[in-house]
């Protein structure tokens, strides 16, 4: 009985040294409520200005085919009617989708690299960097920097 309360009291003893040797790779100088509150704050690592190609939403497509098809259905009759149709539709379709493209612009953006407190990295696309420097706090809100 002696020789298990002794073997109890060295395991508690060698449990409670190894628990103060633990570590922990979170910041130990935050008051972060939850997790969630760690991967919102960061340090900028790098700010860069670039230039962004607006995708096309594919109304330019829509519209274009539905237009293409109603001049197509006006040509020939029977099966020709449906081949023009058809062809007016993606002819339509394209011409559309190039009008689209060609009215969107390409826009400059500035993309900010973000070394967040919980080890994660993040690049953020923002047409603005306000005042915002490399090394500086910053918060993440709803995919907006913001500095802190």
């Amino acid at each position: 009985m002696k020789t298990n309360t002794t073997l109890l009291a060295v395991m508690v003893a060698v449990a409670a040294l190894a628990s103060g040797c633990a570590s922990s790779n979170y910041p130990q100088n935050t008051s972060y409520s939850n997790q969630a509150d760690a991967s919102s704050y960061g340090t900028i690592d790098s700010i860069q200005m670039v230039r962004v190609d607006p995708a096309t939403s594919g109304a330019g497509a829509v519209a274009g085919g539905l237009v293409g098809a109603l001049v197509g259905n006006q040509i020939g009759s029977g099966s020709g009617r449906a081949a023009a149709t058809a062809a007016g539709a993606i002819g339509g379709a394209v011409l559309g989708n190039n009008i689209e493209s060609n009215r969107n612009q390409t826009q400059e953006v500035y993309q900010i690299s973000i070394r967040l407190d919980n080890g994660d990295y993040r690049t953020i696309n923002q047409d603005s960097a306000y005042d915002l420097r490399v090394g500086n706090r910053v918060r993440l809100v709803d995919g907006r920097v913001y500095r802190y």
